[in-house]
């Protein structure tokens, strides 16, 4: 079957209802997304979302600014973080008139509280800046933008899978998409395609990510020879529940929580003697695997304690009850009384695909793709630069959601309506029929468990070159082990085992690209940290890094930060 839409958004999260609400009514609009909208991942967001309003004390965005590219260990585009940090409080105050329930401060503003890194007077002390609804901040904002979109009638076709972006004349021309409820290979003919498909946090073995974050745009991107921006920094959040990765919201140390190792120590006053346990996540996750290695975990295991204690059974009822309720859930545990085991967890990449502030994904010359554009977690702006800054993601969705719905507006007058290649779902139905048909006897969740358990091992908190060396070996074997993947399942509906082979394919290649641009990147900045070249190096590695297929391997290439009121300088805390 064959759709028409002039434009396509993939994805239904935060970053692509945001562009939808902006292109509603005027254009013919179609959101796909994998899983029902409302299980979008951007719904597990806890913390909150920055802006620099100034209710609880003194706040301005060239603080905020200023912390995002600190944060970022100045690999962050200082244009980029002004964009952000200026627009914050619009896009607040925008999510509050749409129906966002903000908790409130007793004089009946937005209330704020203080989040990892946020700081003010460029750095003196923390500062409340995190806007929020409980520990549930992503969960009703995707509510509230999801049923705005049913408001205004945007079109949007739940589990269905992208397989391949559709290119003719050399401008977009749709997608080849996958439907699970039947098995039907169909095609969306449109102008425009924005790519809003979230990260790929799959390829490790503990993560806060979904199961549906496979990263499946910017695999597709990947494929069709757009280079991948900073795939090397990968965000370990340091409070992920053990042995699970279940997220326990950096929230719960805005409002007072501590880590405190075997000894009972509050062990974060040796690493970050200024801000403590709100110091940025790399440093913190550094913290904990060093005192882990030291052999200062609880009972000389692989993990440390977060204490919330002291907070009371009130704060953790009103504030953290999401966070109260995970913990009794899956540990059986009661925060109020009792300390909770935490280890660090995948959690956000700062890398994916190159996009100009605007959205526009951008080929390697640098000039946009006709017609292809992204935004949030598959993006890369870059905003984040090497490490993000809490409580910015939610707040990048929806400030770069709505510039790049924005731009497609305006750029659709000028492209035109091309046929997509008549063997467009070519590549689609033979990669499926190998899966289905073919004679190899791998099994995809060997592959994958075994790429997982080589990407945690190999390349995660701490690397080297060694690590690194082994780990490019083995996902090679892997990658010739996937080719011999096949599938039981025949059925047509709702075949996981085939979707889970396909996203597969994609994670490999992903998880190549994060091994070889680290390999690359000789010298330690914010989440990427090479214990044989321990120091930043300004003078050779103040670059952002590309990496492309050339044939059958990876080649890097490079481009300049854009450095216009911050200097580099030391990133202490």
């Amino acid at each position: 079957m064959s759709f028409k839409h002039d434009v396509v958004i993939v994805g239904a999260g935060l970053a692509g209802l945001r562009a939808a609400l902006e292109l509603a009514g005027s254009l013919n609009v179609a959101v796909i997304s994998k899983v029902y909208p409302t299980r979008s991942h951007s719904g597990a967001a806890q913390g909150g979302i920055a802006a620099a309003l100034g209710n609880e004390e003194p706040d301005s965005w060239e603080w905020h600014m200023y912390d995002t590219v600190k944060g970022g260990d100045y690999l962050t585009d200082q244009d980029v973080a002004e964009v952000l940090a200026r627009d914050a409080p619009r896009a607040v105050f925008e999510l509050e008139h749409m129906g966002v329930p903000f908790n409130r401060t007793p004089e009946g503003k937005i209330a704020q509280r203080a989040f990892g890194g946020h700081t003010r007077e460029f750095g003196k002390a923390a500062v409340k800046r995190a806007c929020y609804a409980a520990d549930r901040s992503g969960r009703v904002m995707m509510d509230t933008l999801y049923f705005e979109a049913v408001r205004r009638g945007i079109k949007i076709f739940p589990e269905f899978q992208m397989l391949d972006i559709v290119m003719a004349d050399g401008q977009v021309a749709g997608l080849v998409v996958y439907e699970l409820a039947t098995g039907e290979i169909h095609l969306f003919h449109s102008r425009m395609v924005l790519l809003a498909t979230g990260g790929f946090g799959k390829i490790y073995k503990t993560t806060s990510n979904a199961f549906a974050s496979t990263g499946d745009g910017v695999s597709a991107a990947c494929r069709l020879g757009i280079p991948l921006e900073d795939m090397e920094f990968v965000q370990f959040h340091p409070t992920g529940i053990y042995g699970l990765g279940v997220l326990i919201s950096e929230a719960a140390r805005g409002e007072g929580g501590v880590l405190r190792n075997s000894n009972g120590e509050r062990f974060m006053e040796r690493y970050a003697p200024a801000i403590k346990d709100l110091a940025p996540r790399d440093m913190v996750s550094r913290a904990i695997a060093t005192e882990i290695r030291e052999g200062r975990g609880i009972g000389g295991r692989d993990y440390v304690h977060l204490d919330l204690t002291h907070l009371g059974e009130k704060k953790l009822a009103e504030r953290l009850s999401d966070i109260s309720s995970f913990v009794r859930i899956y540990l059986g545990i009661d925060p109020v009384r009792e300390l909770i085991p935490i280890q660090p967890t995948c959690h956000y990449m700062m890398g994916g695909i190159p996009v100009s502030v605007e959205g526009r994904v951008l080929w390697p010359s640098g000039e946009s793709v006709p017609g292809l554009y992204a935004a949030g977690e598959c993006s890369c702006l870059s905003l984040h630069g090497a490490n993000r800054l809490g409580c910015n993601s939610l707040l990048d969705l929806v400030v770069f959601g709505r510039i790049a719905g924005r731009r497609m507006a305006a750029d659709l007058e000028d492209l035109s309506w091309v046929d997509p290649p008549r063997d467009a779902e070519h590549r689609a139905r033979e990669r499926i029929e190998r899966l289905m048909e073919g004679a190899g006897s791998e099994k995809t969740a060997h592959v994958r468990s075994a790429m997982q358990e080589t990407m945690t091992a190999l390349c995660s908190v701490f690397r080297t070159e060694q690590t690194l060396a082994r780990a490019a070996v083995k996902i090679r074997e892997l990658k010739d082990r996937y080719s011999r993947v096949r599938i039981d399942n025949r059925g047509s509906r709702f075949n996981m085992e085939l979707l889970d082979a396909l996203e597969l394919e994609g994670l490999l290649d992903l998880a190549e690209a994060v091994v070889v641009s680290a390999s690359g990147r000789k010298e330690s900045r914010g989440a990427h940290f090479r214990e044989d070249y321990p120091e930043r190096d300004d003078e050779n590695c103040l670059k952002h890094t590309l990496v492309h297929t050339a044939g059958e391997v990876l080649e890097l290439s490079y481009k300049p930060v854009t450095i216009t009121r911050f200097e580099p300088k030391p990133r202490t805390y």
